[in-house]
């Protein structure tokens, strides 16, 4: 990544480790236009339409962060890591359902400015082979002159290549956003829908979801695990517990978000006003 390139520079990329078809209903919810297309067997990549960070004059990592960790919310079953850039610096945060995110930040000249033990976390949290795995991301962790952030990055996506990340040809982390939406949208345009390959399943735009398809999805996801091992926390006191911590910590970060414009991170706070309000009342109206 060159140091000398304005702000337009700024780009990011958010990696979901499941597929298309799993990630599209939360994606939904962000408000936001984003391509998905498959990067691999089990996942898949989100790349923005536009460029809020430019918009809003909100400092690029902070949208991502938001976004990731209304997807790893809404979600609460697969982890979210968001590749982000700017003309100063580069990193990922990594969301992992309500767990606090973890993340690392280079400076333009590949500097680390993080700590080691982020890294070990990140490792951990994607569950990556905790010797062989953690040695290849220890040398990101060091000074390298030859190692700018942008090599950084996809130093970062080589490892996680064991784990089957495939990112599309112009997917490339460091590149500029609007060089990442247009091989997003020729991937789109070229490929076929070839049943059982997950190379060949075209991209999408997603379009804005309103709030009320938040709560809609929180409703189907409280149904469909109450008969599961999730069950004994959807009724009971573990449910109310459960719910009022959620309320208590969306509220604050609702607010938050809207104060700030931060559509992530007013999505996130939604998402757990409602997860926490539903989860309250499903356990009355269940329990009557």
């Amino acid at each position: 990544m060159n140091a000398t390139q304005g702000p337009r520079s700024a780009g990011a990329l958010l990696l979901c480790r499941a597929e298309p078809a799993a990630v599209r209903p939360p994606a939904g919810l962000l408000r936001e236009q984003l391509l998905l297309a498959p990067a691999g067997p089990e996942w898949s990549v989100l790349v923005p339409e536009g460029k809020p960070w430019l918009d809003d004059g909100e400092p690029v990592d902070r949208v991502v962060t938001g976004w990731a960790t209304a997807l790893a919310v809404a979600a609460a079953g697969w982890p979210v890591l968001a590749l982000w850039w700017d003309r100063d610096r580069a990193g990922f945060t990594l969301a992992s359902g309500f767990r606090r995110t973890v993340g690392y930040v280079w400076l333009a000249d590949g500097t680390p400015v993080g700590e080691d033990e982020a890294m070990r976390t990140f490792a951990d949290r994607l569950a990556l082979d905790p010797v062989l795995d953690v040695q290849a991301l220890e040398p990101l962790t060091r000074p390298d002159r030859d190692a700018d952030a942008h090599a950084r990055l996809v130093g970062l996506a080589a490892v996680l290549a064991r784990t089957g990340l495939a990112l599309p040809e112009g997917l490339s982390p460091g590149e500029s956003a609007d060089r990442l939406r247009s091989a997003a949208h020729a991937r789109g345009a070229e490929l076929l829908d070839v049943p059982g390959r997950w190379d060949a399943v075209r991209a999408e735009l997603l379009e804005r979801a309103g709030w009320r398809d938040a709560v809609h999805t929180v409703r189907a996801e409280l149904d469909a695990v109450e008969g599961g091992r999730l069950g004994p926390y959807l009724r009971g006191p573990r449910a109310r517990l459960i719910g009022a911590v959620q309320l208590a910590a969306g509220v604050p970060l609702l607010v938050w978000g809207i104060a700030r414009r931060s559509g992530g991170w007013t999505t996130a706070g939604v998402l757990l006003v409602a997860d926490g309000a539903l989860g309250i009342a499903y356990d009355r109206l269940r329990g009557a």
